[in-house]
């Protein structure tokens, strides 16, 4: 059994590891933390988790991580760069779920989220935790930075079309729309239910947190600096994301077998059949990304959707993925949930 440790056990992306790690045949939940709620046993604060989870939370001072095989981090950004060096010098695998590690130029992400890196000699360490590009990379790591949830939805959406060097890379336009669980489990204003229901909102158009980490993915794919224009928005759910993406076309491609194609075999990247379109509600509560690809009229415009549950695929399905392969299990073990409908 993995012995398994969560930091920050009560936000949404905790609570998510803990629903999937408690039906896990494999691993064995150990530590689970919370600076705030020690002592609490996890189970009053999420009682989706009675019968499952026994265990109280337990103050991160003095939790025995360091006897875990692998330790979680769902905490804010810049936590888990405070604590993975000694980590790791105790031989536990890190899979961090926020940003610490995701991006590579150490200027870049300490503009982007306002601090100065604690360890930057394990930026270059960490293996970017998209198994969908990485897979083999991931399966020898000691640190996987786990990717974030526009990443993801983007970055499957857009790979086909990059690696096969079939559009034009200077003008890519990311358009998608998130639910406010993606804001994290934290009272503010805008997450209000009279502020957020029957809303609709872009934010972020001058600049959003994740738009480095896309630019950098799709850059290594197609090998040059890409020109990328990224639009977040709100939406009033709780869960998932829509992805709608744009490319113009450099070259004539059945896109449908060139989506087929790269993602055959892959269990996790579902390729909807010609015409279809993904809803968010079809990938609820399961670790999936379904894909659609239309060329509107025929013409030079790709117009690829992407779809995912922020929590799952992309958040902490995709790192309970990332934990499969780094312990030689199959991929999919303990992701196999039925998506939720209605």
């Amino acid at each position: 059994m993995i012995k398994v440790g969560i930091v920050g056990g009560t936000g949404y992306t905790g609570v998510e590891l803990l629903r999937l790690l408690a039906q896990h045949p494999q691993a064995q939940l150990t530590t689970i933390t919370s600076r705030k709620e020690a002592g609490m046993p996890v189970a009053d604060m999420f009682p989706n988790l009675r019968g499952r989870v026994s265990l109280k939370f337990e103050d991160p001072a003095t939790a025995p991580l360091h006897q875990c095989d692998v330790v979680f981090f769902a905490t804010p950004n810049g936590i888990a760069m405070t604590q993975t060096r000694e980590l790791l010098a105790a031989g536990v695998k890190v899979i961090d779920l926020a940003a610490d590690f995701r991006i590579t130029d150490i200027p870049t992400w300490e503009k982007w989220y306002g601090m100065t890196h604690a360890c930057p000699e394990l930026v270059a360490e960490a293996v970017y935790g998209l198994p969908e590009l990485n897979r083999e990379k991931i399966k020898g790591a000691r640190l996987i930075a786990n990717p974030g949830c526009y990443p993801t939805a983007v970055q499957l959406g857009f790979m086909p079309l990059i690696e096969a060097g079939v559009v034009d890379l200077k003008y890519l336009i990311a358009d998608a729309k998130s639910g406010v669980s993606g804001a994290g489990r934290k009272a503010e204003v805008h997450a209000l239910l009279a502020e957020a229901g029957d809303n609709f909102k872009a934010y972020g158009v001058a600049g959003h947190r994740h738009l480095p980490e896309i630019s950098q993915g799709l850059s290594r794919a197609a090998g040059q600096v890409v020109g990328l224009t990224f639009v977040p928005h709100l939406t009033p759910m709780i869960r998932g994301i829509h992805a709608t993406l744009y490319a113009r076309l450099t070259k004539d491609v059945d896109l449908q077998a060139l989506f087929e194609n790269r993602y055959r075999g892959e269990t996790f990247v579902d390729v909807l059949a010609p015409g279809m379109h993904p809803e968010t509600r079809s990938v609820r509560a399961a670790n999936i990304c379904r894909i659609a690809v239309h060329r509107p009229q025929g013409g030079d415009t790709v117009v690829v959707l992407s779809v995912i549950d922020n929590l799952v695929k992309g958040a902490s399905g995709q790192a309970l993925q990332n934990m499969n392969l780094l312990f030689g299990l199959p991929e999919a073990m303990g992701l196999d949930q039925v998506p939720v409908l209605p």
